[in-house]
């Protein structure tokens, strides 16, 4: 990796942003016809996210998008990634669509238009509407078509103006969190509608992607959080094993039906422990692998496995990992609790670029959660640990670059604290604090700093 105090320079046509989701900072649960997410009904079962918090105001973005879209524009943001909240669209999930929900996305891409910054849209980011998990959830074939339809409507509305679309963000966390942990909405423990989860989310994104090239999409992709995975004893094969199970369920289920094809059979064999594969027709896969123009890369931290007899495994994370330990992460550490390894980064993009070649690649997502405090003053957060963060995993993507990879551009997560998922708003991982009491924006020391990198389109 470069020196961690040499000066590096990103490619000329190197895109900068930073990235959000819908249930996250919108607010606006109930207003102008918007129906009930999952997420909405998780965070209301006690127990499920921290102090009962809920995402109905969060970051009030629905009220406040123009301050925010300002603030974007005031730090050089060349792109916006965010999502579009399905029950919004469609309030059940299928059916009529509400106009009055497309509005407010309407507004907010003219508004950032405007300002000389390009939308990236995420169809799916976790927030299903409940009227579908009543009739299943993505276990059920339909609601794959659904998303389909839900996806030519928004295109219909915003395809004019928008030119990159991504169908899923993250949907090994969708199933294996929402489906088999149950720590996401909806809040299910089964492996076999975990595994069933994973490939109508698989197909869906392959209806969208065909439903968004028919209606005159350019550039179609998808965003997934891969592992970047380590044996704890590198000249263990056990450990290397270990290695490989778990990077077929995080990555390969995911990335092979995409990119290649159709699913590995060690693969199939791994699911068929738990469900039949009734649910994989024939003619799935083609659906699936139609090409994409884009893969968006989430990364955070690394893994670190090792084979030992009686580890538990990772549980309904990992179906039918007994006998891998997760090693616990070595601090340095998040707030998350996170391992930071920058490092890790360059190592999965490198893999990813030699595994599969010809498919440019976006950092959708990364960043960290810090304990951030507001200075006394209130006009400044100091959070030289998150400009430390992302100094270092900068040096990795550009690291990667100079190795050869095809990464044509990073978002930083994110740009507002907001309601992370089951933590609610304990953890911070903005680049711009949020008062959540009175909704007040403070860009903390990174949003400066990130301001600076986009400017010189370097650091140092």
């Amino acid at each position: 990796m470069t020196n961690s105090n040499e000066p590096v320079r990103f490619p000329d046509s190197f895109i900068w942003g930073a990235a959000t989701a819908s249930y996250q900072i919108e607010g606006a649960a109930r207003e102008a016809g918007r129906g009930p997410s999952i997420w909405d009904t998780f965070s209301r079962t006690p127990g499920k996210v921290h102090a009962g918090h809920t995402g109905d105001v969060a970051c009030d973005h629905y009220h406040r998008y123009r301050d925010d879209v300002a603030l974007m524009a005031e730090l050089g943001l060349h792109t916006y990634r965010f999502s579009i909240a399905w029950p919004r669209v469609q309030p059940d999930g299928t059916g009529p669509v509400n106009p009055y929900g497309l509005d407010f996305y309407d507004r907010l891409v003219d508004e950032l238009r405007g300002r000389g910054i390009e939308p990236i849209i995420t169809l799916y980011h976790w927030d299903l509407p409940q009227t579908l998990e009543d009739r299943g959830g993505w276990t059920n074939r339909e609601t794959a078509e659904a998303f389909a339809e839900y996806a030519r409507a928004v295109y219909a509305r915003l395809g004019d103006r928008v030119q990159t679309w991504t169908t899923l963000n993250e949907p090994w966390c969708s199933a294996y969190l929402g489906y088999g942990a149950g720590v996401h909405a909806p809040g299910r423990t089964d492996p076999a509608a975990t595994f069933q989860t994973v490939h109508h989310l698989l197909l869906g994104h392959g209806l969208a992607n065909q439903a968004l090239r028919a209606a005159g999409a350019s550039t179609v992709g998808i965003t997934v959080n891969p592992t970047s995975a380590f044996p704890a004893d590198p000249a263990s094969e056990a450990d290397a094993k270990a290695v490989e199970l778990v990077e077929d369920l995080q990555n390969r289920i995911f990335l092979d039906p995409i990119l290649r094809g159709g699913y590995p059979q060690r693969i199939l064999d791994h699911v068929s422990r738990f469900t039949s594969l009734d649910h994989i027709r024939d003619g799935d896969e083609k659906i699936i692998g139609e090409p994409i123009d884009l893969l968006g890369i989430n990364y955070y931290s690394p893994t670190y496995l090792a084979a030992r007899d009686g580890a538990p495994g990772g549980g309904g994370a990992f179906p039918g990992t007994e006998g891998i330990e997760f090693i616990a992460p070595e601090p340095p550490l998040t707030d998350m609790g996170w391992q930071i390894q920058p490092s890790g980064l360059t190592a999965l993009l490198s893999k990813l670029g030699r595994d599969y070649p010809g498919v440019p690649m976006i950092i959708t997502e990364n960043g960290a959660a810090f304990p951030d405090q507001l200075h006394p003053a209130g006009d400044r957060v100091d959070d030289s640990d998150r400009v430390a963060y992302l100094d270092g995993h900068l040096r990795a993507a550009h690291a990667a670059i100079a190795a050869g990879v095809d990464l044509r551009g990073y978002l930083v997560w994110s740009l507002l604290d907001n309601f992370e998922w089951s933590y609610g708003y304990d953890k911070r991982f903005g680049i711009v604090y949020v008062d959540y009491l009175t909704q007040r924006r403070v860009p903390k020391a990174s949003a400066r700093w990130y301001q600076e990198v986009i400017r010189r389109n370097g650091i140092g």
